[in-house]
């Protein structure tokens, strides 16, 4: 099957008709907004939870990537550990999975602003990154993520559905906030999506990474927005590591490894929340290097050398966790 063959927006809407169908089991609510859209609270006035952040952060993989939960022996203190998997990371990273569509109405106190992440990103392809992804869904329905705490008004339904070329009753966002544990989770699951947009980066050939899988511990969630973003970002981190298969010689293996960790960052070594509050709260002053793995392992498979860097910083993630 070739990636013209995947509709990821087809794929997901599968995965959101079996959310919608377990609304009561997931502790969600479903809606419809003022033009049709199917809207999903996973964790503002509802309780939403860990299960209805695995299914959200599935559905931000496009269909191509598995999430769960398990034990880990890295993390005395934070035992379990979410662990995703892809069968086509590109894709289901860079084009779904990733936060990247910039999504915003109005001014001042009611202005509604989230970066919108999921399938419906590769039906609209708005982002520059796009140019460079060898992928192009075309669907039916589409589906948004959005780290928000409010559904988008009705001006953003109209703008998606345009742009995404859907009717807007073919349209669903699901919204969860940071500090809620479904919001929580799925931002931790975005850990092997970290990994591959720091190889682009990094200009590493996209097309030359075959296969992913990463892990990071379960941050515990708070009720403050910038600790909860702050623990979500320092799982990742502080804690988080992935493993890259790649094609070409072992000596770009090589380099990718030693280039992938966080710590190559020179905002490295403070909890997320101390940087962010050091650059008083400006994103875009934040090293981009920063935004990594902890510890990245890379595979030549051609070759059959896997090379090692980074580690994880249990006394940071300690003190972010609390």
């Amino acid at each position: 099957m070739s990636n013209s063959d995947l509709s990821i927006n087809t794929l997901t809407g599968q995965a959101v008709d079996r959310m919608v169908a377990n609304a009561a089991r997931l502790r969600i609510t479903v809606s419809k907004g003022e033009a049709g859209e199917t809207i999903i609270d996973a964790g503002k006035a509802t309780r939403g939870g860990i299960e209805a952040g695995l299914a959200v952060a599935e559905i931000c993989l496009g269909g191509l990537g598995t999430i769960g939960l398990a034990p880990t022996g890295t993390n005395p203190k934070w035992p379990f550990e979410l662990c995703v998997r892809s069968t086509d990371p590109v894709i289901a990273c860079l084009a779904s999975q990733y936060a990247g569509w910039a999504l915003s109405h109005g001014e001042g106190k009611s202005a509604f602003f989230a970066l919108g992440s999921g399938p419906g990103r590769a039906l609209a392809r708005k982002e520059p990154l796009f140019s460079e992804l060898d992928y192009r869904d075309t669907a039916s329905r589409a589906t948004l993520v959005l780290e928000s705490d409010r559904a988008p008004p009705r001006e953003i339904t109209a703008k998606v559905a345009h742009d995404c070329g859907v009717p807007p009753e073919n349209v669903t966002f699901i919204f969860a906030p940071t500090q809620s544990l479904a919001g929580g989770v799925q931002v931790v699951a975005r850990v092997l999506e970290v990994a591959l947009h720091k190889a682009h980066e990094l200009k590493f050939p996209l097309s030359r990474i075959v296969d992913g899988v990463a892990s990071a511990p379960l941050s515990p969630p708070h009720p403050d927005f910038i600790q909860a973003m702050g623990r979500t970002n320092d799982a990742i981190i502080y804690g988080g590591q992935a493993h890259l298969f790649v094609t070409g010689p072992a000596a770009d293996a090589k380099a990718l490894a030693e280039q992938l960790p966080s710590t190559t960052s020179r905002d490295y070594g403070r909890p997320f929340a101390e940087v962010f509050k050091a650059y008083k709260g400006d994103f875009y002053k934040i090293d981009p290097m920063l935004f990594s793995p902890a510890r990245a392992i890379v595979t030549a498979v051609e070759t059959g050398e896997t090379f090692h860097a980074g580690g994880i910083d249990q006394a940071l993630l300690d003190a972010s966790f609390g």
